[in-house]
């Protein structure tokens, strides 16, 4: 276990070299990293931070860093290689069944926010009984979306025949229905959308549900947390007002331009990113129990360790309750005139 996670934390290393930013700015606490695993418009109130200096007007040095994959991000964090993580619940959770100190202090998205979308032909829940569903990896977030949508349709995977499939990220998704590879999956409304325009229909629109599951998270090591709190608040206080901003209907073209850059996608792939981010992200980005509630009875099918994990004990929402009490946030979307 070890040497897997010195591969990793060596493999994050020369991420941040190839960012161009040197190892040893974060080992001299110079430049701090935060480390993000998704690539999608939800990742926008960390980008926006660094875009228009919102780190450095909280007294930050920060960078925003992807890494490929949830597990990684975690595992770089247990060797202090990245001081703060944006990532799903699922790695998170994982991990603190593992024995990590991982500490859930804020979760900007609290709900599955999902298109299930299949292939021409398929029109209700019945159709989906003996095909193949397509997720990016088993256990994952992606995969949770599915079997929460497949439980609201009264399916269940063993009990139907549905295969369910790791087939890569979103687009790898996408592909993968268009082509035929799989008969149905679950996409954020930027792939989602011109697919059903092709005719491949859309059975169920998850952000309407409202089914809770932990998201989007901002995640710090127990020890870190102790040590700096002023640290950790102004991160918060800098991706808050980030989040306001990209939700900002004033701000909306400097928003589409920073989902342009950093997603590297047209203006038009932009505006459909950008309806997601804007029903997607929570105004109050408190982490909800009965998301991690969800995400914990999912993952004990197949770690029975993770029923061990209490949301009381995962989710510290302290400095978040500081923040709101005092009046910060309601200021900060008030400014951009977020509702």
């Amino acid at each position: 276990m070890s040497q897997l996670i010195l591969l990793l934390s060596l493999t994050v290393s020369a991420l941040i070299a190839f960012h161009g930013h040197p190892l040893a700015a974060t080992a001299s606490g110079k430049k701090m990293m935060i480390a993000y695993a998704a690539m999608n418009a939800r990742v926008c109130p960390l980008w926006a931070p660094r875009e228009r200096g919102f780190f450095a007007k909280y007294g930050l040095d920060a960078e925003p860093l992807f890494v490929r994959g949830a597990p990684t991000l975690v595992a770089a964090m247990a060797s202090n290689d990245i001081e703060v993580g944006y990532t799903g619940g699922t790695a998170v959770i994982g991990a603190v069944a593992s024995g990590s100190d991982l500490k859930v202090l804020s979760a900007l998205t609290n709900r599955v926010t999902y298109e299930l979308v299949a292939r021409p032909g398929i029109k209700t829940a019945e159709d989906l009984r003996g095909k193949k569903f397509g997720v990016q990896a088993i256990g994952g977030t992606v995969w949770m979306g599915a079997i929460l949508a497949l439980e609201h349709l009264g399916l269940d995977v063993e009990r139907d025949k549905i295969a369910i499939i790791a087939a890569g990220d979103q687009s790898v998704l996408a592909q993968a229905l268009a082509n035929g590879t799989i008969d149905a999956t679950v996409l954020d409304g930027v792939q989602a959308r011109p697919l059903q325009a092709k005719g491949f229909p859309i059975l169920v629109e998850l952000e309407k549900l409202k089914l809770p599951i932990l998201s989007s998270s901002i995640v710090a090591r127990e020890p870190y947390l102790q040590k700096n709190p002023q640290i950790v608040e102004n991160v918060l206080r800098a991706v808050i007002e980030g989040a306001a901003f990209c939700l900002s209907p004033a701000q909306k073209p400097n928003t589409l331009k920073i989902l342009q850059k950093y997603l590297r996608i047209s203006e038009k792939d932009a505006e459909e990113g950008y309806k997601d981010m804007v029903t997607g992200l929570d105004r109050k980005p408190y982490a909800n129990p009965a998301g991690a509630l969800n995400v914990i009875r999912l993952m004990k099918r197949s770690n029975p360790k993770v029923e061990n994990v209490k949301p009381e004990n995962l989710i510290d929402d302290r400095i978040m309750k500081k923040l709101d009490q005092s009046g910060f946030i309601d200021e900060i979307l008030t400014k951009y005139g977020v509702k």
